[in-house]
């Protein structure tokens, strides 16, 4: 019994000092507003020269991803979407997003 109690007091002091950061909750996603954009040939076609010239390989990855869904959805006229993923591109891109 005394063992027992010894043990749970162990553990509760141990949790009482853990570290602060291990009880943080995760980053919110980004919920700032998309910028306006409308789906055109020509729009998609001047978001991949700006995404050619980014200098940054993973935000550079994502925008294409991003590029090729909006240009698969624009091809199967679902223009929110293509507008929602051309947003996402745009939001990748220092200085646009």
């Amino acid at each position: 019994m005394l063992r027992t109690t010894l043990i749970l007091a162990a553990l509760g002091v141990g949790l009482a000092l853990a570290p602060a950061g291990a009880q943080i909750a995760p980053a919110a996603p980004d919920t700032t507003p998309l910028p306006p954009t409308t789906c055109s040939t020509e729009e998609l076609s001047k978001m991949n020269a700006e995404t050619a010239k980014m200098t940054d390989p993973d935000r550079k990855a994502v925008a294409m991803k991003e590029l090729t869904l909006a240009t698969d959805l624009m091809a199967k006229n679902d223009m929110t979407g293509c507008a929602t993923h051309l947003g996402n591109a745009i939001r990748m891109i220092p200085g646009r997003g």
